[in-house]
């Protein structure tokens, strides 16, 4: 399972923040932040791209203000970065994501 959560925005959209285990590394431990029409839709998104355990139990772990900017910022709606990376860090579109 994984630590996440997400954010409902005024225009009805959600914002879904998600820890989830590098495809290259499972030992090694990502956040991906995606936009989309509602929960589900984020997620399948996310399938799609080969995180197929992808699920969001509760709300432990919602998205800061910074990656709600970031992701509403990115033309694909897509992000991701190192678990435990510095708020200074820059977000990375998730064609950069090097997969097994």
């Amino acid at each position: 399972m994984a630590v996440g959560g997400f954010s409902k925005l005024p225009s009805g959209t959600v914002i879904v923040a998600l820890a989830l285990p590098h495809p290259a590394d499972p030992a090694h431990r990502i956040r991906v932040v995606v936009h989309a029409l509602n929960r589900q839709r984020a997620l399948t998104r996310l399938s799609n791209l080969g995180f197929r355990g992808a699920r969001i139990s509760g709300n432990a772990e919602p998205p800061t203000p910074d990656e709600i900017s970031a992701v509403l910022h990115h033309p694909d709606g897509l992000i991701w970065r190192d678990y435990r990376a510095r708020t200074s860090d820059p977000w990375h579109p998730i064609s950069a994501l090097n997969r097994v």
